[in-house]
């Protein structure tokens, strides 16, 4: 009986070790692997701060993934003491180890002054940023549209050697208006040959270096996407009305053209879904106005009577299910809707106010919907802008 008791233990023992050898292993990979940031922090290390605090602060601000993994490797490491006050430009990527490194390390600059050059879905603007030394936050100094002459403050930034440059994409902008914004950008270089996919590039901040290159710039871009994609498709609802990852983009577009509140995309896809479980055509707006445009620019007005009536690859008020390809390029959380919509039972839905920002109401009869419409319509009267 005892040689039985020995050999439990002994077992037990083992596989304790095996796990706690697994656990060290993982850890060892958070801290050392790239960090989740994906734009540029400037950290603030105060005299007499902790590295506790340190390590939640870099948290918060998604510098790192875990505070405690973050302190144990400090710990390890024997630099849980060694903090050295100042101020730490974070860049998209950095690893905890990195991290720990720089704030350890001493030698620390400020991180100065950046410019971000931001691609909309109607406009460009170039804004010039500066950190505030007070409360450590990067405050607006200059902004322009880069059509025009820019402003003393920008012209003096760019010949200082520590300025910062970044590039962002707006969620739904197409790939025309990408492409097109790329070719505007003063500090990147290179020619863009063709204008890719619609919905192949991923709307966000991207960090560059100046004289980087359009091109490679765009690929990252589309590796970024399809990273994206690769990611949330395995873990989309089941029984979707749409099979390929492709037509799942096409939905995402679609979600993110409708609404810029994040908490209504996944109610936008039930409604979509919805639509399509239920044979019905999905009659959205921004799939007929792509159908026009092309993606070239933006129409400028309401849709016509006879413009909702032609016969387009992407008119979803003629045609049945989804359009031809996707109409923009939807952002991580539209694509993540569109992969796990909500459960409702809407299939309608209108602008609450004339705000967009307001978001919409959601109905799951005609007669509940058109009560809505017949509220919208009286807000738009009462504001002088009639109806269609």
């Amino acid at each position: 009986m005892w040689k039985s008791i020995a050999s439990n233990a002994l077992t037990l023992f083992i596989v304790l070790l095996i796990a706690a050898a697994g656990v060290v292993a993982w850890g060892r990979n958070e801290f050392t692997k790239p960090g989740p940031l994906e734009a540029s922090i400037c950290l603030r290390v105060e005299q007499g701060a902790s590295m506790s605090g340190v390590s939640r602060n870099l948290e918060e601000r998604g510098a790192i993934s875990d505070a405690r993994i973050f302190r144990i490797g400090a710990d390890y490491s024997g630099r849980s003491g060694n903090l050295k006050f100042g101020s730490y430009l974070i860049r998209p990527g950095t690893s905890m180890e990195e991290v720990l490194q720089a704030i350890t390390a001493g030698g620390a600059s400020t991180c100065g002054k950046e410019v971000n050059f931001r691609i909309g879905v109607a406009a460009l603007e170039v804004v010039l940023r500066e950190l505030d030394p007070e409360t450590q936050k990067f405050v607006e100094v200059a902004k322009f549209d880069p059509s025009t002459e820019p402003p003393p403050e920008y012209t003096e930034a760019t010949a200082e050697p520590d300025l910062r440059y970044n590039v962002t994409v707006v969620e739904g902008a197409t790939s025309w208006q990408v492409v097109e914004g790329l070719r505007k950008v003063p500090f990147l270089e290179g020619e863009i040959a063709a204008v890719p996919p619609e919905g192949s590039l991923a709307p966000k901040a991207y960090e560059v270096t100046k004289g980087a290159s359009r091109p490679d710039l765009l690929a990252k871009m589309q590796a970024d996407q399809a990273a994206v994609l690769a990611e949330l498709w395995p873990q989309r609802a089941a029984d979707l009305p749409y099979d390929t990852p492709e037509e799942a983009m096409t939905m995402a577009s679609i979600v993110e053209k409708e609404t810029g509140i994040a908490g209504e995309r996944a109610l936008v896809a039930s409604v979509f879904v919805n639509r399509l479980n239920s044979g019905m055509k999905l009659q959205t707006d921004p799939t007929v106005i792509y159908g026009i445009t092309k993606g070239e620019g933006v129409l400028g007005r309401g849709l016509r009577q006879s413009e909702l009536r032609r016969e387009t690859p992407y008119n979803t008020y003629v045609i049945d299910g989804l359009p031809a390809g996707p109409i923009a390029n939807p952002g991580r959380d539209a694509i993540a809707a569109a992969l796990n919509p909500a459960e409702t039972d809407y299939l309608f839905f209108v602008a609450k106010t004339l705000n967009p920002a307001d978001g919409h109401v959601f109905a799951a009869t005609l007669e509940e919907h058109n009560r809505n419409v017949e509220v919208f319509r009286a807000l738009e009267a009462a504001a002088g802008g009639g109806g269609d």
